[in-house]
């Protein structure tokens, strides 16, 4: 059974996905709208290397994707995961013995794949996008060994897709050539460019991933974490024309890359570098999620998908700790009303970080106190949670570095200066800080925090408590608090009691 709402218990599913490069076996615990990855295990078979020459599957491939069924059955069977999902895609779907690949997996391993049409494929990694990103709009691209699916985003859900032979193994001529291979992709893509001409591409595979990671280290980018990493046309095509021209030992020299994936690299610049230049892109992002995650996503019930990913990952990582589930809310129904009179610094996004940031308050609570802003500050920041842009992660970070700390010098102050603009680190100090006057001003109980108001005014911060609860703004530690998050707002503190309404007479 799959989960019917987030408070449902955690699910494990597992998603067996055999590609034309690689065969994989990946095993998720589904919390909700949370999706974690416990196991993730890949073969590069290259089923589809000959499929070009031959129009059937590689021998070498067969055997080495046998072998990997094989095992992936036998963790499944210890395992015992609540749903399994197991796909193939273009090479299985395109080989002459595509169907008989098919029947010895199911006799010899039990598994029933899936053979994905590419209209199939498209929408599974459109779905996948959108399970990492709510908010993504564009086109989607999934390259693979064999084709390259292309899919707009519309309107949060896929559109029309087309599905061209662009993949490595697609191509007669094994010797690599990236004019060839650029002239090629040019000529697929140009009929199709009414359709899929767009601003923005979400770009879903491993080559397209590794890429990426190139890109970052010629950027010297400090955060090297390709979910949500993006790229500019200037930075995309500058990285592709210098990965796709690279001699073989010149790609080999690079740390962190297989070797079986070296050799698929260039390629995947080439193709980069025709869509780019073809469909007038002007913005890449890279998405960690695809095909995979889109099979999970589409299983979830409707409600759960419309959860925001990142509130969920960071109330799900939150619950771990043991702490009371009630406190991320109730913080976020005391803290957001008052950040709502500041303008905002992430166009729109700031009420979602507020409350992710509420709901990361006790993170980490049971750390060693001396080193514990400094532990959160490193786990939020690369916190395996989707639904949010790497600025966003550095926000987040640093707001929960303030939470539990005064200190204005930050963990890797050259990655925050650097994708953080001074406004939004102010703005994440100040909500740190006021996150830690919630949780300090009430002792953590959220109806005691529910009897107080923080109001962020033009001229002042005031600070209030029913006047029963007054003796809650008492005490050296809340003023302290108190006048940290005022010197940060640059307004004089007002601490005071509410007032009891008086009773009418009768």
């Amino acid at each position: 059974m799959w989960a019917r709402d987030a408070s449902a218990a955690p699910i494990d599913a597992a998603v067996i996905d055999v590609g034309s490069n690689s065969v994989r076996l990946v095993l998720y615990r589904v919390e909700g709208r949370a999706v974690w990855t416990f196991f993730n295990e890949k073969v590069l078979a290259g089923l589809g290397r000959d499929i070009a020459q031959t129009g059937a599957l590689s021998r070498e491939g067969v055997v080495a994707a046998m072998a990997a069924l094989r095992r992936f059955a036998a963790l499944l069977e210890a395992a015992k995961p609540d749903r399994v999902f197991a796909a193939a895609t273009a090479a299985v779907r395109d080989a002459s013995d595509g169907g008989a690949f098919c029947e010895r997996v199911r006799a010899e391993t039990g598994l029933d794949l899936k053979v994905l049409s590419g209209k199939e494929e498209a929408r599974f990694a459109a779905l996948g996008v959108l399970a990492g990103d709510p908010g993504a709009s564009g086109l989607v691209g999934d390259l693979g060994g064999a084709s390259l699916e292309l899919i707009r985003l519309e309107d949060g859900e896929p559109g029309d897709g087309v599905t061209l032979p662009l993949g490595p193994f697609s191509f007669k001529d094994a010797r690599f050539d990236p004019e060839r291979v650029r002239a090629q992709a040019e000529r697929r893509l140009k009929p199709h460019l009414a359709r899929l001409k767009t601003p923005v591409f979400h770009a879903v595979g491993g080559a397209w991933r590794n890429l990426a990671l190139l890109a970052m280290r010629m950027a010297d980018y400090p955060l090297e974490i390709v979910h949500q990493y993006e790229m500019t046309r200037r930075e995309a095509l500058e990285a592709a024309r210098v990965i796709a021209r690279q001699s073989k030992g010149s790609l080999e020299r690079i740390e962190g890359i297989s070797r079986r994936r070296l050799e698929t690299l260039p390629h995947a610049a080439a193709i980069l570098e025709a869509v780019v230049d073809v469909l007038g892109v002007e913005r890449i992002c890279l998405s960690a999620y695809g095909l995979r995650e889109g099979l999970l996503f589409e299983a979830m019930p409707a409600p759960l998908r419309a959860l925001d990913p990142l509130l969920e990952g960071c109330a799900a990582l939150s619950a771990r700790e043991g702490t009371n589930p009630a406190l991320g809310g109730a913080l976020e129904a005391w803290v957001a009303p008052a950040f709502s009179a500041l303008q905002q610094v992430f166009d729109g996004r700031d009420p979602v970080l507020i409350g992710a940031a509420c709901r990361l308050a006790d993170f980490g609570a049971r750390l060693h106190p001396d080193h514990r802003a400094d532990l959160i500050f490193s786990q939020a920041l690369r916190a395996p949670i989707p639904g949010m842009s790497h600025p966003e992660r550095v926000f987040l970070a640093a707001a929960c570095f303030a939470r539990h700390t005064a200190a204005a010098t930050v963990p890797q102050p050259g990655l925050v200066s650097r994708l953080l603009t001074h406004e939004r680190f102010s703005r994440a100090r100040a909500l740190g800080s006021a996150i830690r006057l919630g949780c300090d001003l009430s002792g953590r109980s959220p109806d005691l925090l529910a009897r107080s108001r923080l109001s962020i005014q033009p001229q002042h911060l005031i600070l209030e408590a029913e006047e029963e609860a007054a003796p809650i703004l008492l005490g050296e530690q809340t003023t302290k608090r108190a006048a940290t998050l005022a010197a940060l707002l640059e307004r004089p503190l007002v601490m005071r009691p509410i007032p009891a309404p008086r009773e009418s007479a009768a």
